[in-house]
């Protein structure tokens, strides 16, 4: 990649394929970034790129390439596909470009470090571990936690192809609702149609799935409306 073709990029600004750090300072949040990009759409992450649009580069690139991508190896659950390439800017500085194509593997997500419960003869004790962490997905220029809807959408995108449901009364108040509101919640549908919340969860989960509805995630609660209006 060319030094110009970064600019071009940097000219667009951060968004959902777009994403600006000045240096790897803390390489457990940005990994995020890089989960959300192939948890979505994919996106190219940029790294000696101010917030604000300019280019002062980092100095020491390939170890700033070698603490992130060690990140990546020990926190990112599947193993995450990326093309990473180094940018001269001046004579001694640099911009480490990662591409992130969009996964077949999805839901990614990053472990965390815990402490989890072991049972040990009749006795249980607590040890240092890992666990399950969280998925993330990319909306605008944001990286979002993935809800349990998200996460559900992406698994079962990967695994079920020409998903069917019936449609029923509940769908069919879900469909008057969308008439009014334009867009819905778990909880407004659950509400709407007196669902216990399981219940309106896997309907719109389903409905995304079967491409009836689109899914836009939100940092506080996701929104769902008719994939074609």
């Amino acid at each position: 990649m060319s030094l110009q073709k970064i600019r071009q990029m940097v000219q667009q600004g951060e968004g959902e394929m777009i994403e600006f750090k000045r240096k790897v300072a803390h390489p457990e949040k940005i990994i995020r970034e890089i989960v959300a990009f192939a948890n979505t759409s994919g996106g190219n992450l940029l790294i000696g790129v101010d917030d604000n649009g300019t280019i002062p580069g980092i100095k020491f690139a390939e170890e700033e390439m070698y603490v992130l991508e060690k990140a990546i190896e020990k926190w990112c659950r599947p193993h995450i596909a990326y093309k990473a390439e180094i940018v001269p800017v001046t004579g001694s500085k640099f911009v480490v470009s990662y591409h992130i194509p969009e996964s077949d593997r999805k839901p990614h997500y990053i472990i965390e470090e815990g402490t989890v419960a072991v049972m040990t003869g009749k006795n249980l004790k607590q040890r240092s571990g890992k666990k399950w962490g969280q998925a993330y997905v990319r909306f605008e220029d944001k990286s979002l936690q993935a809800s349990r809807e998200m996460w559900q959408i992406l698994r079962r995108k990967r695994k079920e192809k020409d998903i069917k449901f019936n449609f029923g009364e509940k769908e069919k108040m879900l469909m008057q609702y969308l008439d009014q509101h334009t867009s819905v919640t778990v909880r407004q549908f659950a509400e709407a149609a007196r669902l216990p919340i399981r219940n309106a969860s896997q309907t719109l989960v389903l409905l995304v799935l079967a491409n009836v509805l689109k899914v836009i995630p939100r940092e506080k609660e996701d929104i769902y409306i008719l994939k074609f209006s």
